[in-house]
């Protein structure tokens, strides 16, 4: 008898998926979302993991904290994946800033150098575009 694999690919939100409270259940739960926090954590040198399990929600609003929320809870989800499924997938895809995660599932892009590179990003998006102003139809 045959085992056959079949074929997965990966696919990471982009901003508007946030919501306080995300990734806490992978942080409690599994010793790789714990070290992709605590990393991202280091990597910005404030609590990030904080911000996302307990808010609040206006500041996790603020795009310069939402991208690098969301690609650390994407990152950390992927981490527990890989640690559990034995083949890796044919492709991986973001929509907008899920681009970012695709890019460190694919290892083209260090996890350090997204989260640092998306809050800068996430800077530059919300200096563009203050607070309150502005929306996609």
């Amino acid at each position: 008898m045959t085992t056959r694999t079949r074929a997965w690919a990966a696919l990471f939100p982009g901003q508007g998926s946030q919501k306080v409270g995300m990734g806490r259940a992978l942080w409690e739960r599994h010793a790789e979302a714990r070290d992709v926090f605590a990393r991202a954590d280091e990597a910005l040198g404030e609590p990030l993991s904080r911000l996302c399990f307990e808010g609040p929600e206006q500041d996790l609003r603020l795009t310069r904290n939402t991208q690098p929320a969301l690609l650390t809870t994407s990152i950390a989800a992927w981490e527990v994946l890989r640690s559990r499924v034995p083949t890796a997938p044919v492709c991986a895809a973001g929509h907008s800033l899920g681009e970012y995660s695709a890019l460190v599932a694919a290892g083209v892009l260090s996890f350090e150098d997204a989260v640092r590179a998306v809050r800068l990003r996430g800077e530059a998006m919300q200096e563009a575009v203050p607070v309150g102003r502005g929306a996609m139809a």
